[in-house]
């Protein structure tokens, strides 16, 4: 099936004018030949490209089984390792709208490695759509030494968008690539999380669905233009999708989202606005052997502000079995996957500038009824493989046939992040238990908060921690004290775990007489 919006065929000026000097008995031919093409241009205008037509199709696909997309790729581009892939590169001489010297410009990936779906990449001008067609001419192969022949018929694996954001020259600051991942950068930032369309039947023992994004429009923005206008077709076995995405490049970079879901059939899980990132080892989960790198990871937590006002701290860990857990709210204000620790010297990675990471930040727009934050930690031998995934799960999932609408705004963030109004976490460690006793089992948590809220206290002000730990720990001792060094507040606890092959949650914030002062901070300790 075409995308093209088809238009109405119009006489050029010498047709109409010769048409016009015909005899009086072809006028009532010609009335009805040119009100049938101002009708035409009233279609025209009714049919103009929109998410509407977007949603049309996904109604449609919906409606008819499911097709898998080819991916019938060359070894030789099948077998790429990361590196290898890497050296394949569009030419940017050849950059979508460089010639027109328009405020963004488009690159595109090359199929190859572990993307081996086409996608098809078209271009809106008004109402008119053009497809952005794959020539192999348009890229650098490096040092790779193809067969022509295994080139033809390849298409593009997705596209970048480039934008000044640290200064006058052109940045990436958005890409789609591989299913259905997009992520951002905004000023002075590094590539870390991504975002997905969709997560469905995520850490379920079914498997996990990844939906794709199999076709986009793009809007040519104008010459002033500050913001930037996709369009996704989303298409799964069980689902598909409309999506819209407007970009505003910035020092936050923000993506706002318009979705409509089709669903085939009824999944178990599904999951709206997720982020995925990595968490190898960090403060409160040293490395498990010898490494120059203290911290490791593209998020170290998870923040979630709830309806009611609460904020919520969980940081992340690397577990030794799947972990899943989830927050409950009704109409979340915002959750998000955080990189707080923004010092070099945690990391000491040359190159890699963990501390420049994003935080992705996603604010619903509109109810999104009751339902659950959920969060899924997977184990990972190392950094290269994403094992955070963070969602929000509808109790309320669409029925199939029937379109399902949800829209939120994701900031790619990292000076302006998201906190709570009053403090917050800045570091979770683990400590040694109430003696030095060989036999002694207990452990400790010390956490410390820094905030606004503190300096309002006077100098000799009580701050309670208020502890709570599951049944499988007993809560030995809780005690608080000022951060000199910091101008905030530390909060300490010491417990003793039950049975170790079971995890351990614990709650705790911190409290003036009546008055909250802090986010809470919530901690599962994996099992081992």
């Amino acid at each position: 099936m075409t995308a093209t919006v088809p238009l109405p065929v119009l006489p050029d000026r010498s047709r109409a004018s010769a048409l016009g000097r015909q005899p009086a008995r072809h006028g009532a031919r010609l009335g009805r030949w040119l009100l049938a093409g101002m009708l035409a241009c009233g279609a025209m205008a009714a049919h103009a490209f929109s998410f509407d037509t977007v949603a049309a199709r996904a109604r449609q696909l919906a409606n008819s089984p499911y097709k898998p997309p080819r991916h019938e790729l060359p070894a030789e581009l099948r077998q790429l390792s990361y590196e290898r892939y890497r050296e394949i590169q569009f030419k940017p001489e050849r950059y979508q709208w460089r010639d027109a010297k328009l405020p963004f410009e488009l690159s595109f990936f090359h199929e190859g490695m572990v993307f081996d779906k086409p996608v098809k990449i078209n271009e809106v001008v008004g109402s008119r759509i053009r497809e952005i067609r794959f020539d192999p001419s348009s890229f650098n192969y490096g040092s790779h030494k193809f067969n022509p022949e295994s080139l033809k018929g390849l298409g593009f694996a997705g596209f970048r968008v480039l934008h000044p954001v640290n200064g006058k020259h052109k940045d990436e600051v958005v890409s789609f690539v591989g299913a259905s991942y997009f992520r951002g950068v905004g000023k002075d930032q590094w590539y870390g999380l991504s975002a997905r369309g969709l997560a469905v039947d995520t850490a379920l023992n079914s498997g996990e669905e990844f939906p794709d994004f199999v076709e986009y429009w793009i809007e040519r923005p104008a010459r002033g233009d500050k913001h930037l206008t996709i369009y996704a077709l989303l298409d799964s076995r069980r689902m598909t999708g409309a999506y819209r995405f407007i970009i505003r490049p910035g020092a936050d970079t923000e993506t706002e989202v318009k979705a409509r879901l089709y669903m085939r059939e009824n999944v178990t899980k599904l999951g709206l606005a997720p982020l995925t990132s990595m968490y190898l080892f960090g403060e409160n989960q040293p490395a498990p052997s010898t490494d120059f790198r203290p911290e490791v990871h593209d998020s170290d937590g998870l923040s979630v502000q709830l309806g009611t006002g609460e904020w919520i701290w969980r940081p992340l860990v690397n577990p030794r079995r799947l972990i899943v857990t989830s927050f409950s709210a009704t109409n979340p204000e915002g959750f998000g996957l955080m990189q707080r620790d923004r010092n070099f010297a945690s990391y000491q990675e040359i190159g890699e500038w963990y501390e420049r990471r994003p935080s992705g930040w996603v604010e619903p727009k509109g109810n999104w009824g009751s339902g659950r934050v959920e969060l899924v930690m997977i184990p990972t031998p190392d950094e290269t493989n994403d094992n955070i995934v963070a969602y929000w799960v509808p109790d309320n999932p669409p029925k199939p046939r029937q379109p399902f609408d949800f829209e939120y705004r994701l900031l790619w963030q990292k000076d302006k992040e998201r906190q709570p109004p009053l403090s917050w976490v800045t570091q979770t460690r683990r400590g040694p238990g109430l003696s030095r006793d060989k036999e002694d089992t207990s452990f400790s948590y010390v956490v410390d908060f820094e905030g606004p809220a503190f300096k309002k206290l006077e100098a000799n002000a009580h701050i309670d921690a208020v502890v709570s730990a599951d049944g499988n720990a007993e809560l030995l001792r809780t005690q608080t004290r000022r951060n000199e060094a910091t101008g905030g507040w530390r909060m300490t606890m010491f417990l003793r775990r039950k049975d170790d092959s079971k995890p351990v949650e614990l709650r705790g914030y911190l409290r003036n007489g009546n008055t909250t002062l802090s986010e809470t901070w919530s901690y599962i300790l994996p099992p081992g």
